[in-house]
């Protein structure tokens, strides 16, 4: 008898530690965050910049496939401030997303947040950001999101994983850039200084003590989870002498790609793989501007970190320099982003629509408005704009996502066209100036539950042609297709990838080109859509897609939080 008793005994144990270790697999990680101005010294000047928990850049966020977490916001800064999570779709909860006066309003000095992000199939690197003013510059970190436990990575598994953050540093406090752009009407000044993980580098004034440095091993391969947080600047990116194997974007797998660079555009994520091949030493990091525009002022300037190998002993000469394609390469850069194919293997299939339910075409340009007595910096003493099918997105005083659950009239209109409200040569180089000025409006697109999307971006050289990296919320999108010049649908549709596009949330549209994409609108809610360029943000180019309930058990969008931060 005592024995069936200790046999018992031992098997009450064992079920009570399988019953605590799944209560805690279901129970949320927790994340605190402390929004927070902090003194930081960057090129030989000390300024006050605001941080989450003093961190820049921010906490980086681990978590698994499918996880749930919570993170805590503390604005215990001067301005409001909302948190985006930028590549989670947030099923049926957009309450979490962050853009202020679309899915809520920001986070009051001295208040609290407790935004639930909701993982679902992302795996790789997203990040998180600001989604206020131009808060963002400092206000960022990534987001690992590993594998489910027991499921490895569709490639050998590196030896260590480094993070890479791309940013822009300004002297000027940012907020006051911002400011200033917008009273005068003309172009925001340029950054002082671009970062990796928050440091100049060797090339700058004040800066080769912080460069950042990282540590390899000879014969072992390592992988670089990247992000570009720069405000206003895609970049071009490489490692001195080693080749690097491309293995995801935006959260999701891509098939290898052996590449010397990198180009990678605002908000969107790249990870990689490299092989500590090369002899022991020193290899510079680099990163500069790819711009498109000879016509805009940019911060035409290259940031560095070092790797250094194990072993290496000091010496005279400086690390080696990778070779970046030339600062206005737009075939080096389309070449890369359009060589991104999914991995679409079994482990990680993919689901392009194929019967389309509703197509799109939509116009980026930039834009025009009238100057009291034209007294702005833009062209001819106008002030400059931007605009999605020819509306500049106007703010609202309450979110958008708050009127639709509430049924509140006035705030916004479900009349965001289709298509170009007039078909003319977009990417003409001679187009006429009435064609300049825009409507301001706040207008959505509403969307059928289970409605399958293709929207083909044209961008158009209206004031001056541009590339323009758009990013859509709560969802991943197929990028089925791209060109130069006018979209074509009778011709162009022929050549569209639809076997293994890459799946992603921002794609950078060349300039005087367009982009295709396609995706299913099954998260129901209110989600934006915008260029991440910040400036043009600023401007207006932005709109947003309501997707309506479905009819069925877990199509409809759950309720908001209690603590949603109020609008008044």
């Amino acid at each position: 008898m005592m024995k069936v008793a200790n046999v018992l005994h031992v098997v009450v144990f064992l079920l009570f530690l399988i019953f605590i270790r799944s209560q805690a697999a279901l129970t949320p990680k927790s994340y605190d965050y402390e929004v927070k101005e902090a003194n930081y010294t960057r090129l030989c000047k000390t300024k006050t910049i605001l941080t989450v928990n003093g961190q820049f850049p921010g906490p980086t966020i681990y978590a698994r496939r499918g996880d749930t977490l919570i993170v805590n916001v503390k604005n215990r800064g001067n301005l409001g401030i909302t948190i985006h999570w930028h590549g989670v779709k947030q099923p049926r909860y957009p309450w979490s997303d962050g853009p202020e006066f679309i899915t809520q309003c920001p986070i009051k000095p001295g208040a609290n947040f407790s935004q639930k992000i909701v993982l679902s199939d992302e795996e790789g690197t997203l990040w998180w950001h600001a989604h206020s003013d131009w808060s963002r510059a400092t206000v960022h970190g990534l987001i690992v999101i590993w594998p489910k436990i027991g499921r490895p990575y569709p490639f050998p598994k590196p030896y260590v994983e480094y993070p890479i953050i791309l940013a822009e540093w300004w002297r000027q406090d940012v907020e006051a850039v911002l400011q200033d752009f917008l009273k005068t009407g003309g172009d925001p000044n340029t950054s002082d200084a671009l970062t990796i993980n928050g440091q100049p580098g060797d090339l700058y004034p004040c800066s080769k003590s912080g460069t950042t440095k990282f540590i390899v091993e000879y014969g072992k391969t390592y992988m670089i989870r990247m992000v570009n947080a720069a405000m206003n600047l895609f970049m071009f990116w490489a490692i001195a002498d080693h080749e690097v194997t491309i293995v995801g974007t935006d959260g999701a797998y891509t098939k290898p790609l052996k590449s010397n660079y990198v180009v990678i555009s605002p908000g969107q994520t790249i990870d990689l793989l490299f092989k500590a091949d090369q002899p022991i030493g020193q290899y510079y990091i680099a990163a500069k501007p790819y711009n498109s525009q000879p016509a805009i002022s940019f911060d035409n300037t290259t940031t560095t970190a070092i790797i250094q190998y194990k072993g290496f002993k000091r010496s005279p000469l400086p690390p080696l320099f990778p070779h970046l394609p030339k600062v206005n390469d737009t075939s080096a850069s389309v070449n890369f982003t359009g060589s991104l194919r999914s991995l679409a293997s079994r482990a990680h299939p993919i689901d392009v629509p194929m019967k389309i339910t509703r197509n799109f075409l939509f116009t980026l340009s930039i834009n025009t408005l009238p100057c009291p007595n034209n007294a702005c910096l833009g062209p001819r003493g106008l002030k400059f704009a931007a605009s999605v099918n020819n509306i500049s997105f106007e703010s609202t005083t309450i979110s958008i996502l708050d009127a639709y659950y509430n049924r509140i009239n006035g705030v916004y209109g479900k009349n965001f066209p289709k298509f170009p409200p007039l078909f003319f040569n977009f990417t003409s180089s001679n187009i006429s100036r009435s064609l300049e000025t825009p409507l301001n409006a706040s207008e959505v697109v509403v969307l059928e539950y289970g409605d399958t999307v293709e929207l083909v971006f044209q961008g158009t050289n209206l004031v001056a042609g541009i590339d323009h990296p758009m990013h859509l919320h709560g969802h991943s999108f197929y990028v089925v297709g791209w060109g130069f010049g006018n979209f074509n649908r009778s011709r162009d549709r022929l050549r569209f990838n639809l076997v293994d596009p890459p799946l992603q949330q921002t794609i950078a549209v060349p300039k005087n080109g367009w982009t295709a994409i396609r995706f299913k609108a099954d998260n129901p809610g209110v989600w934006l859509m915008h260029c991440h360029l910040e400036r043009h943000i600023s401007w207006g180019m932005e709109m947003a897609f309501v997707t309506k309930n479905g009819r069925r058990v877990g199509e409809s969008m759950l309720p908001p939080p209690s603590d949603l931060p109020p609008c008044t």
